[in-house]
């Protein structure tokens, strides 16, 4: 399975539309990274629709502080500086119900703050950042895929995620050797234009 390779974070270009303000803009970022939020929250026991609250405050604050991130800086990424404002958005969340669970006896949420440092500092294992960034690839491709021609992408996804042999490809889509090998640069360049290297080099499959 190939994999991924580019830039250091998310695509600047993404993050000044997002900047600006351009709905198109949030809406891929929501949509790329929504699930990756909605998923922490999760992970730290949250209910469904509590994670989903969670999710939705998370994105607010990222639109009142996006000018904020600061993409230059080394081994910064979009991802991380979203993982931190979920920490944070979950701390809130869970002191505000341990407040309310000690007036009414209940300890839950008390036992969740507890685990955040623990559940949140562990290094995830290999596998699961693997799954995280097939997912936000995965999410990425789906939005694109439409500014392409079938024939073309169906060239990238046998070359690439598949891996069939190029001239197996010519000869099955009727194209040349070197029009499937562009259509290959062509869709991995507009993916690294979204989303850069935040995928650090994921299996697309």
């Amino acid at each position: 399975m190939k994999t991924l390779g580019g830039d250091s974070s998310t695509s600047i270009t993404l993050i000044d539309r997002a900047r600006q303000f351009e709905s198109e803009a949030w809406n891929r970022l929501c949509y790329i990274y929504g699930p990756l939020v909605y998923r922490w929250a999760r992970l730290v026991g949250l209910q469904d629709s509590d994670a989903a609250d969670i999710a939705q405050d998370v994105f607010l604050t990222v639109s009142r502080r996006i000018e904020s991130f600061d993409h230059s800086r080394p081994g910064a990424s979009f991802r991380g500086w979203l993982k931190v404002i979920t920490r944070n958005k979950i701390g809130d969340w869970l002191r505000e119900q341990q407040a309310v669970a000690v007036a009414n006896g209940g300890s839950t949420a008390h036992e969740l703050l507890y685990r955040v440092p623990e559940l949140w500092d562990d290094e995830p294992s290999s596998d699961a950042v693997a799954d995280q960034e097939r997912g936000v690839l995965l999410r990425t491709l789906e939005m694109i895929r439409t500014e392409f021609e079938p024939t073309t992408w169906q060239a990238f996804w046998e070359s690439t995620a598949e891996e069939r042999p190029t001239d197996e490809i010519a000869e099955r889509l009727g194209m040349t050797r070197h029009a499937v090998r562009q259509a290959k640069y062509r869709v991995l360049r507009r993916l690294r234009s979204e989303i850069g290297g935040e995928t650090n080099g994921t299996e697309l499959l």
